[in-house]
């Protein structure tokens, strides 16, 4: 078994790693497509060595498939039990808690229609409203893009600040790929965060490079700019990663010894929707 300190380098590398496999990222707040509304982490070990970190982000996405209200929840662990891959280290789903009616029997191109009365979150039907003042209460500036008008996230913000449980996943949904065996030790509302992206460049890819005349000069001068801004984008965000702040540092450490009181930060919460303006700008 581990010693504490090495489990928690351990789980560092883990999340400072995380970008290096196809189809993963770090937690977004400010997703270009998706305007934040809420956002919780949820920490699981046992006495055998093993953690998991359940990340939850809520958000706005006028563009989404299934549903414009969407809870991502994304996994972080060494014990994660994925029918294909049993030694996984990532994995994410979404979960839809909105009724999919309710939601476009009140909203008609990402306003809130005059007449609409109600949502129904996880079955339960829940008022909206139409009166400024109800939103300015909860810290809601509306936008107004047209006078009178809501705004599908500034809903959907409200809603989670009168009913927020109702918009959280629930502990079925948690320990969907994280062993019942394990022990939810800390839940997390508001942290600081930093974000962390780090890309890799398509032109890193030989069969992609086959599609290009590589002996133009040309050619080959726009392929080696693309690189190196790749090349600085990721040394610029490698800054961010968890494992330099105090925030995973510490998280790191409470899963490793499963003493909570190790998590005392001083550095600001800044995970409230307020902080990421850019979320949803595309």
């Amino acid at each position: 078994m581990s010693t504490p300190h090495t489990l928690s380098s351990e789980i560092l590398n883990v999340l400072d790693t995380c970008d290096k496999h196809s189809s993963f990222n770090f937690p977004t707040l400010e997703h270009p497509y998706v305007y934040l509304a809420d956002c919780r982490l949820n920490l699981f070990r046992d006495d055998a060595g093993h953690w998991a970190i359940a990340s939850e982000i809520l958000g706005y996405n006028p563009r989404g498939v299934a549903s414009a209200v969407e809870l991502e929840i994304r996994y972080f662990g060494n014990c994660l039990h994925l029918p294909e891959n049993q030694n996984a280290q990532y994995n994410y789903y979404n979960v839809f808690p909105l009724d999919s009616d309710s939601f476009n029997d009140t909203i008609d191109i990402e306003v809130l229609l005059p007449d609409a009365t109600s949502w129904i979150v996880r079955g339960v039907e829940l008022p909206l409203s139409h009166d400024k003042t109800d939103y300015e209460a909860e810290g809601i500036t509306l936008k107004e893009y047209e006078p009178g008008t809501i705004a599908g996230e500034e809903v959907l913000r409200f809603m989670v600040a009168r009913h927020r449980p109702l918009f959280r996943a629930t502990d079925d949904e948690l320990y969907r790929w994280i062993p019942s065996t394990m022990k939810k030790i800390l839940v997390l509302d508001e942290w600081h965060h930093k974000s962390f992206d780090q890309q890799k460049s398509p032109f890193e890819d030989p069969q992609f490079l086959l599609s290009f005349d590589l002996d133009d000069p040309t050619v080959a001068g726009m392929i080696q700019r693309e690189l190196e801004m790749s090349r600085n984008w990721n040394i610029a965000q490698w800054e961010n990663r968890p494992g330099s702040y105090e925030t995973w540092q510490q998280i790191a450490e409470v899963l490793a010894t499963g003493n909570t009181s190790i998590y005392n930060p001083s550095l600001p919460s800044n995970t409230h929707w307020k902080n990421w303006p850019e979320g949803g700008s595309m």
